[in-house]
């Protein structure tokens, strides 16, 4: 059924949440010795189930602007307070970022505070799928997402590769940063970020494809959202023979096989809480996924300031467990409570009507 006012889609606020679920539940495993290798980022080349939990939530960024800001235009709205409104909203999501980095800095060491960072990405993302979404026509949009794709994968194989710290992207970073990237080599001093300038290029088209399923989605077009998938599975497969996957360097083939997992992803969703009326499970995350994200790091700030990480999953967890269960069952039982305690927070807020947003 198609979707022509700008309410809000229950299966994007569940979709949107269970990114953030897994986000936490990724992030914070109490022991980083003894993780479950699904729960792992790939090391360089691959995809791992948790390699697709970033790019899902870009894709429902996109996503989000399909359903926000596209009918606005299409009903006839300004675009000069629209376009206000989203480099205004973009560069808040910025400052967030900054301003948590500011705070683990602040709090643990010096050497936490990063330029760059997830939260930034979306910002930066944000803006320019919105700025096209304004003023760019469908057509343009596609020209705009292939030529990223194939800029980026001519961009690294001219400039010799997509090799660890050598690559035009790590070379970049470590000009820009040196000793202060998030990832720095003292003996070669050569630095990498996983949220660079160069790769932040190839995720804006990852946030490009969640615009364009969107668009699909609002009007009803499942089909083609599915049709995209598949297409999009079986060249991200093609290409990764000579574009590996690899989410450190956000490489081509690695934006269409995790966009076309999303736009399956969504399609299910859509078919399951929308047409089908089940539960949107992931949907309080999902209207408060910032207040969750900010929070949730705020907190971890916090508790390793404080000297309480290692008590509190010492005495909780791993004491009584790791006898019985071996080391890796406590530290994901952690990770779950973790996400449990901000699934009960998020529930709360929602039950009281208060959705954050920046």
């Amino acid at each position: 059924m198609p979707v022509t006012d700008t309410r809000r889609l229950a299966s994007v606020d569940a979709l949107r949440g269970l990114a953030v679920a897994a986000m936490l539940l990724v992030n914070t495993p109490g022991d980083w010795g003894h993780v479950y290798a699904p729960l792992l980022h790939s090391e360089w080349n691959g995809c791992t189930p948790t390699d697709l939990v970033f790019p899902f939530f870009l894709f429902i960024v996109g996503v989000s602007i399909a359903l926000g800001v596209v009918p606005r235009v299409d009903n006839g709205a300004d675009r000069g307070p629209l376009q206000r409104a989203v480099l205004w909203r973009a560069a808040r999501i910025v400052a967030l970022g900054l301003l948590l980095h500011l705070a683990a800095s602040w709090l643990l060491d010096k050497e936490y505070f990063r330029p760059w960072g997830v939260l930034q990405r979306i910002g930066i993302c944000f803006a320019i799928a919105g700025l096209l979404a304004l003023h760019a026509s469908v057509r343009l949009q596609w020209w705009c997402l292939g030529a990223q794709l194939l800029g980026y994968w001519g961009l690294l194989a001219w400039s010799g590769g997509s090799e660890p710290w050598v690559n035009l992207a790590s070379r970049i970073d470590t000009a820009m940063l040196g000793p202060h990237a998030y990832l720095f080599d003292p003996a070669t001093g050569r630095g990498h970020d996983p949220e660079g300038l160069l790769s932040t290029l190839p995720a804006i088209a990852t946030t490009l494809l969640g615009l364009r399923a969107g668009d699909w989605l609002r009007h009803g077009d499942t089909r083609r959202l599915c049709i995209a998938a598949v297409v999009a599975l079986l060249l991200g497969a093609v290409w990764s023979r000579m574009f590996p996957f690899n989410k450190n360097l956000w490489t081509s083939s690695y934006v269409l096989w995790s966009g076309a997992w999303a736009m399956l992803a969504l399609a299910v969703c859509h078919s399951l809480v929308d047409v089908r009326g089940w539960p949107a499970i992931g949907r309080s995350f999902g209207v408060n996924a910032i207040a969750a994200y900010a929070g949730s790091a705020s907190m971890m700030y916090v508790f390793a300031a404080l000297g309480w990480w290692e008590p509190i999953y010492r005495i909780g967890f791993s004491g009584w467990m790791t006898p019985r269960f071996g080391p890796y069952v406590p530290s994901l039982a952690f990770a779950l409570a973790f996400v449990a305690v901000w699934w009960a927070i998020v529930r709360w807020m929602d039950w009281r009507g208060w959705h954050l947003k920046v």
